[in-house]
């Protein structure tokens, strides 16, 4: 798995997926601050799909900040327990690549 990790890095040098991570954690918690808005004023809403498909790429801290910061989508299993899951496996994921 040693190779799976230099492969990693060389494509991915950390400066890059630093930036990588605050942008997308900067989007995720934007989209879902939006639709939040948009709950508010009964319009068009982003998809349940799309807010966790977020979360998967690397923006489960945005999500989670948002969810704990504007009470949004605390109600449905699929983030309040979903949403931490995906943020432990990520964690455990860099740590695995970093591992060596």
């Amino acid at each position: 798995m040693s190779y799976l990790c230099q492969v990693f890095r060389r494509l991915m040098p950390m400066k890059y997926l630093l930036i990588y991570l605050i942008l997308i954690n900067l989007i995720t918690f934007v989209v879902y601050a939006d639709d939040k808005r948009r709950a508010k004023k009964h319009l068009w809403r982003t998809s349940e799909g799309t807010l966790v498909m977020l979360a998967v790429i690397g923006g489960s801290i945005g999500a989670l900040l948002a969810m704990l910061l504007l009470r949004h989508k605390t109600r449905h299993t699929r983030f309040t327990i979903g949403i931490p899951t995906i943020l432990i496996a990520q964690i455990l994921l860099v740590i695995f690549l970093l591992a060596d």
